[in-house]
């Protein structure tokens, strides 16, 4: 359970939600039966290790909600209060989210990224409006808003996928709105820009691609970059959100230029691998895994990786000056702590 009230969540995002957040998929046994827990484990670990604030809990996998669930408090029971869990509402229904939601809440999460289904079809902001405060008039916790291409609202809805003037009525009137993850309009910088200039004093303002981060962060400040596949920079992204909060902006700046090389592969993969507005998981765990995160195998269905991705995504981080694993990438399938 969170230790603040509904009334108190967005106070606690603003003391408690300073740093990185980043992506911790489910490990499964060999034969995929279950969840490996050490593989869970080691990943929680790893991550705070690397100085992350918090972890994501993904569900966009093929997992059950009892595997979830019980994903969760394994995460949680590594973590104890070092870092924040946070819950992934994306499930196929309302339903199911609300269902998910309260089971998080009872595992020990803090904090919900909210998703909207893919059968979802709103054809009004209002109906945008109902799901959303549906799922947080289900929780206690504090709930990041997600303005996002994935949804599929623009241009029906607005080109900015949620219009300001909507997420200004979600603040106005749920109150464990805490934060924006602030995507909209991607690959736009306006969407962090309108985010700031009108809700920044009220609820914390995430970006969370790093590449939007490095720069914005030294001419606005942002205190919290979630949730995103940072695994894939190892402790790189921490360390340049402390940077950026000691306004060492020549030193960030070197930094942004050091990781362009593994940056511009990064993005070339997501082009050609995030098909059906769908995010490839398997890619983001094979990002971690080079930095010596778990891996392992998924289940069907799921995207696919081959040489050539693993093989150009591990160039590039050597041609940044990073040091990933050189394994043989039959190991990532088997992954570091095989059941």
């Amino acid at each position: 359970m969170a230790n603040y009230t509904k009334s108190e969540a967005r106070d606690w995002a603003r003391e408690r939600l300073v740093g990185a957040v980043n992506c911790t998929i489910p490990s499964f046994t060999t034969d995929l039966t279950t969840i490996n827990e050490k593989g869970i484990r080691h990943d929680v670990r790893l991550a705070m290790e690397h100085g992350f604030v918090g972890s994501l809990a993904v569900s966009e996998v093929n997992i059950t909600l009892a595997e979830y669930l019980e994903f969760m408090e394994i995460m949680k029971d590594e973590a104890g209060d070092d870092l924040v869990l946070v819950h992934h509402g994306s499930w196929s229904t309302l339903e199911q989210n609300i269902e998910a939601v309260r089971g998080a809440e009872a595992a020990g999460a803090e904090l919900v990224l909210l998703s909207y289904p893919p059968n979802f079809y709103p054809q009004s902001e209002q109906e945008i409006f109902d799901y959303t405060k549906a799922v947080c008039d289900a929780t206690n916790l504090a709930v990041i808003v997600f303005p996002m291409f994935l949804w599929g609202f623009s241009p029906r809805i607005h080109p900015s996928d949620i219009p300001a003037r909507l997420l200004r009525r979600m603040i106005d009137e749920i109150p464990n709105v805490a934060v924006i993850k602030a995507e909209g309009g991607f690959p736009s910088i306006m969407g962090i820009i309108e985010a700031h200039r009108l809700f920044a004093d009220e609820v914390v303002i995430s970006c969370p691609i790093e590449g939007e981060l490095l720069p914005l962060g030294q001419v606005i400040p942002i205190q919290l970059s979630a949730t995103s596949d940072h695994e894939f920079w190892g402790p790189t992204i921490p360390h340049a959100m402390r940077l950026l909060r000691e306004s060492r902006y020549d030193e960030v700046t070197d930094l942004y230029w050091k990781m362009h090389p593994a940056r511009k592969v990064k993005q070339q993969m997501a082009q050609l691998l995030n098909g059906g507005h769908f995010i490839d998981r398997q890619l983001w765990k094979f990002q971690g895994w080079l930095r010596g995160y778990n891996g392992g195998p998924l289940r069907l269905p799921t995207q696919r990786i081959h040489d050539p991705q693993m093989a150009a995504l591990r160039k590039g981080l050597l041609d940044a000056g990073f040091e990933p694993s050189m394994d043989p990438f039959s190991e990532f399938f088997v992954g570091r702590n095989p059941v």
